[in-house]
């Protein structure tokens, strides 16, 4: 397999193996997509999937500061924007919904919407609110069952908006410490009913969001992405974690694909192997590859397709460099949040 062969996953078909990874911008003043958002996506339609940042399936989602949904009309027609651009320009795209739980601040969100976690477990660390800067991050609402009801519901609307949209498909955020991931984590799940307990009761939340998702779109437009052994947002490590990624995998079967985040914990061969067996379709890797990294890593059969991140930031022909093994830009780390142009749209291709 190479880097730049065509691909087929779900209902398209990728003309390389390239993915872009999913990176918060923080441009969505208001939480709805704009023009600056469609010209940076565009700017990007080279690589063979692009993955959106994480978008909030609900107000009780938006944990940090402009970032975009997928909740309302306004959001839905600003994302059309954004697909009706990728598509033109031929590429593919897909929506990650990421609910952020427990990492969120009250400041970042609108009226009436509440911090909410399997259970009422705070996070240690800080979040950025345009209001006030750097907040602490609050302790958040356990949720009850009717919670969990509402924001399963929530996914699998914003799944339908996310077709209404124009995307090829959507990607459930289970993974860097967010909210599904912290159903998957005895520290931040310490429920006693049928959604926590064991590994089965704490994957039952994933399960029932991707099979709602699945059967609202299609499994071939929903794929899903995973960080076993994350300690990012405060979750720390746990005994028997290739077992709970084992049991989610199951769950997963018949989706469009899987994406990993890579991780250097010794038990991460484990954990990834044990997702492959029980997954069983396509498999995305992410995480710190170079092109002689990728290249082997699909000759070797461990991946069908590498996402690449922060490389796409400062060079949106990343696809063409790669294959004609041109130099890479480096990107300003000060203008990945800020409002505006700079840092976004303004990076020159070759």
């Amino acid at each position: 397999m190479n880097l730049f062969d065509r691909y087929r996953l779900g209902r398209i078909t990728l003309p390389n193996r390239v993915v872009m990874a999913p990176m918060t911008r923080s441009r969505a003043i208001g939480h709805v997509p704009n023009d600056l958002m469609r010209d940076y996506y565009a700017q990007r339609a080279g690589a063979g999937l692009i993955v959106t940042e994480g978008v909030a399936p609900s107000a009780d989602g938006l944990g940090y500061a402009r970032i975009p949904g997928l909740f309302n009309e306004a959001q839905v027609d600003g994302w059309r924007a954004v697909t009706d651009a990728v598509h033109a320009a031929g590429g593919h795209i897909v929506a990650q919904l990421m609910h952020t739980g427990r990492v969120s601040h009250a400041a970042n969100m609108p009226e009436g919407a509440r911090v909410v976690a399997p259970s009422a477990v705070r996070a240690e660390g800080m979040m950025y609110t345009d209001s006030a800067g750097m907040m602490p991050l609050p302790e958040p609402v356990a949720m009850t069952a009717a919670d969990v009801e509402a924001a399963r519901d929530g996914f699998v609307q914003a799944a339908e908006n996310a077709i209404a949209a124009g995307f090829d498909g959507v990607e459930l955020h289970a993974a860097n410490g967010y909210l599904l991931e912290q159903f998957l984590n005895p520290h931040t799940n310490r429920r006693d009913d049928t959604y926590g307990g064991d590994a089965l009761g704490r994957a039952r939340f994933v399960a029932e969001v991707a099979r709602g998702a699945a059967e609202a779109i299609g499994a071939d437009r929903v794929g899903i992405r995973l960080s076993p052994f994350n300690t990012f947002n405060d979750m720390p490590l746990y005994d028997g974690v290739a077992a709970q990624y084992a049991v989610v995998a199951e769950a997963l079967r018949g989706l469009m694909y899987v994406h990993v985040v890579r991780n250097p914990h010794e038990g991460f061969p484990e954990a990834l192997a044990a997702i492959r067996a029980g997954f069983g379709g396509p498999l995305i890797l992410n995480g710190g590859f170079d092109l002689a990294q990728a290249e082997a890593t699909l000759a070797a059969g461990g991946a069908d397709l590498v996402a690449f991140g922060r490389p796409f930031i400062s060079n949106p022909d990343l696809v063409g460099r790669l294959r004609d093994a041109m130099p890479l830009a480096a990107a300003d780390h000060t203008t990945f949040y800020t409002p505006g142009p700079e840092g976004y749209v303004d990076y020159p291709t070759l």
